[in-house]
């Protein structure tokens, strides 16, 4: 039996109740030959690279935090050990590809790490020839790929999860808003892709440059292809802390209400907490990760370290979960490409995901919605891939 996330040993017995409910398994699974033999009857060499030694004082704190998280998900293994090896990046391309380089010399089976793409990027370049897999904490789907798998939360899973939605709530004729930039545009091929993916329709996309004067000369263009198109929803790419909040007032004074057309974001509105407060976002759809296992995590980590995580340090425990799950097996393929890739995925802080054989990652995420100042859950994250939002 392969259980995708080992149970904890010293944690309490609802959180081990919990964590048997998330076990995905697949009885009988045998991995793939090729890529790293590992001797799984001993510990485990994994790297972890992370932006310590930067002039930058958050990356310090971006580093502790990482390694703190990985060393908790490592106290939490049933019958794995993990041989944990630290390098610092200093949040440097050159300096990742030296440390990778040094990791697997020392004899690293699978590198977690770095955080920044280019970081991430030339870390796996570095020992693509090694045979060795990188679980990068990145976002950025440009460097996923080979031997590279990016770990973080993408657009593509978001845009995922928001158009099924759309499309099962009847509201999936969909038209893209965007600003001009290298982020939003990705974000806008990511919704265009889902769109394809699925029974919602484009009903046109709308740009504008990212600045104030911008957004005010676009309103009218977006307001008439609402209109004339007569798109359901509008799918937002902006952040609030960029064009959201402009957005979020000026739409509905310019015919586009949400009580009429349902506005959906592919960032998140309830970050800062004040965005909540914005009368155009209640009503507005966004997704997030299972806020209960979040919750428990936190309270985990600071329960063990007396301060909360870095935002982005639960990666370096999913990626620790998932290196644990596999080893658990007792396969000496149990880190190759394919056994990485293995459709049942894992389950990790935020909820369930899996990794892809494109170097991308799909997550469960959460429907949600703003009421009255408050997020409220409209269908909860999965907690399997054969669960609602698959």
């Amino acid at each position: 039996m392969f259980a995708v996330l080992a149970v904890a040993r010293k944690v309490s017995g609802a959180w081990i109740a919990l964590l048997s409910l998330l076990a995905l398994a697949a009885c009988g699974m045998t991995l793939p030959s090729g890529g790293p033999s590992v001797n799984t009857s001993r510990p485990i060499p994994v790297a972890l690279l992370v932006p310590g030694g930067s002039d930058n004082a958050a990356d310090a704190t971006l580093a502790t935090s990482l390694e703190n998280a990985a060393r908790l998900a490592m106290a939490e293994l049933d019958g794995v050990v993990i041989d944990l090896r630290v390098y610092n990046t200093a949040a440097d391309a050159t300096t990742a590809s030296a440390m990778a380089t040094k990791a697997v010399s020392d004899g690293a089976k699978i590198i977690l790490g770095p955080v920044y793409a280019g970081n991430a990027n030339a870390a796996g370049l570095a020992v693509a020839n090694r045979g060795i897999n990188v679980l990068a904490f990145s976002n950025n789907t440009d460097i996923a790929g080979g031997n590279v798998f990016v770990l973080g939360h993408t657009f593509q899973s978001t845009a995922n999860r928001l158009v099924g939605y759309a499309a099962n709530q009847d509201k999936g004729n969909i038209l893209i808003v965007h600003a001009n930039s290298p982020a939003e545009n990705a974000g806008r091929s990511s919704i265009e892709r889902a769109i394809a993916s699925t029974p919602a329709t484009l009903a046109g996309i709308a740009s504008f440059e990212l600045s104030q004067t911008g957004i005010i000369n676009a309103l009218p263009e977006i307001s008439a292809q609402v209109r004339d198109t007569g798109a359901q929803s509008i799918f937002l790419t902006s952040g609030t802390d960029g064009a959201i909040p402009f957005l979020a007032g000026l739409l509905p004074e310019n015919g586009v209400k949400p009580t009429e057309t349902q506005y959906i974001g592919l960032q998140r509105f309830d970050i800062p907490a004040t965005a909540m407060s914005l009368p155009g976002l209640q009503g507005g759809w966004f997704a997030l990760p299972d806020q209960d296992l979040n919750a428990q995590f936190l309270a985990r980590y600071e329960a063990r370290y007396g301060t909360q995580p870095h935002p982005i340090a639960g990666l370096a425990y999913d990626g620790i979960a998932a290196i644990g799950a596999l080893a658990s097996t007792g396969q000496s393929d149990a880190l190759t490409t394919t056994a990485l890739t293995q459709p049942q995925g894992f389950a990790g802080v935020n909820g369930v995901f899996r990794l892809r054989g494109d170097g991308t990652n799909e997550r469960g995420l959460a429907v949600a919605t703003i009421e009255e100042g408050q997020v409220v859950i409209l269908e909860p994250a999965p907690r399997s891939f054969a669960g609602a939002g698959f």
